[in-house]
């Protein structure tokens, strides 16, 4: 049976440029970076070096990156860190919007348990938050706004720049969970004006267990791993050198592939929405048409059209050799209905029986042909239990 890989959103796998680049650092530069002989020294050297090309993808300066264990930490760390930092001051007010990834969402509980005060922001049909609405949102003990960049379900490219300018009039701190962007297409932390920004490896064919947090310099933001001085004692814990240097080689392969994998994922985008929305009666398509991330295609079966059962889709696809998901790699073991299409105004059963396909660097025009085949068959074989 042929296998067709389209959940590169939820996971990228490991290029073989970045597994080079580690399997060096693990043999030739294993010292503790902390250490002050030569094999620490070395250790030093390639963090350093990878800290810079990272923060130099970004627009950022290699002091104001530092390194975490993902993108979920890196979320935390700013929520935590902020909110604390702030509480100092008398704000206790965090932002965020309803279509956030669990990381964010998850953490906004965390802290709303612990006496802060969390407002959740809705988003229109599209998934796109209004700026006005944030506007409006803010209080004179407001400490914190975060907006992911790009939705990870939907692929909707938020108005990042207007909210952090937003942000930057009131003296609040702008976050943005860019975990599906660096590497995806252009981001330069100042040209989006954000304060701080959450990035992983895993998500552009880097390791996983890698992530990084920018934090622009001035920023009060207390640490929330207590223990050592690495990373400038922001987040203790000895450095996985060998993962930061193949994030860092990731970075550069995404870096110099970004043009030409762009024209490829709205290639196959186009072929694939042509095909689905030209087959199958009672399609929706979920996130913006204009401003979204180019190789995600998110579908819903409008249930007041259809009788398509939302599990047996995912599970259907699977069977047939087709890995995708409904929604966020954080919820799909529980097969829930998305938080991101019920804020967007997608009803429960909608919201249910959709799928997302994510392309990646291997996918081929004769792998979309074959998914939307494979769907072809799942929906038919509903479609005879129905009437039988």
């Amino acid at each position: 049976m042929r296998r067709v890989y389209l959940d590169h959103t939820a996971t990228t796998p490991l290029d073989e440029r970045v597994l080079q680049t580690m399997q060096r650092a693990w043999t030739e530069n294993f010292g503790n970076a902390s250490s002050i002989h030569s094999y620490g020294r070395e250790a030093k050297v390639l963090l350093e070096e990878s800290r810079e090309q990272i923060a130099k993808s970004i627009g950022a300066k290699y002091d104001e990156l530092y390194f975490t264990s993902g993108g979920t930490e890196a979320d935390n760390h700013a929520l935590k860190g902020v909110s604390f930092a702030s509480q100092k001051f008398g704000k206790n007010h965090v932002i965020i919007t309803a279509i956030e990834h669990h990381a964010v969402l998850h953490t906004a509980d965390w802290l709303r348990e612990h006496g802060f005060e969390v407002t959740v922001l809705p988003v229109d049909s599209d998934a796109l938050v209004d700026p006005q609405r944030v506007e409006k949102a803010m209080k004179p003990n407001t400490c914190l706004i975060s907006v992911m960049h790009a939705n990870n379900e939907v692929g909707t490219i938020e108005p990042i720049k207007e909210i952090a300018e937003i942000a930057k009039s009131r003296g609040v701190v702008c976050h943005s969970d860019s975990v599906q962007t660096v590497g995806k297409i252009p981001v330069d932390v100042k040209e989006l004006g954000v304060d701080i920004l959450a990035l992983s490896a895993h998500k552009m064919y880097g390791p996983k267990g890698i992530g990084a947090i920018y934090i622009r310099k001035g920023i009060r933001i207390e640490s929330i791993i207590q223990g050592g001085s690495q990373e400038n004692n922001r987040r203790a814990g000895t450095e996985n050198v060998p993962l930061a240097a193949g994030f860092a080689r990731a970075v550069q392969i995404a870096a110099d592939e970004r043009e030409v994998m762009t024209a490829k994922y709205h290639q196959q985008r186009n072929v694939m929405r042509k095909r689905l929305f030209s087959e199958f009666e009672g399609l929706i398509m979920n996130g913006h048409q204009q401003w979204a991330l180019p190789h995600i295609v998110n579908v819903s079966f409008d249930s007041k059209r259809n009788r398509v059962d939302g599990d047996a889709l995912i599970v259907g696809l699977d069977l047939r050799g087709v890995a995708v998901t409904s929604g966020s790699a954080c919820s799909s073991g529980s097969m829930q209905a998305s938080h991101v299409l019920l804020a967007m105004g997608r009803d429960h059963d909608t919201a249910k029986a959709t799928v997302r396909f994510s392309m990646g660097r291997s996918t081929t025009e004769e792998d979309i042909d074959y998914a939307v085949d494979a769907l072809h068959e799942v929906v038919n074989k509903m479609k005879l239990a129905v009437t039988a």
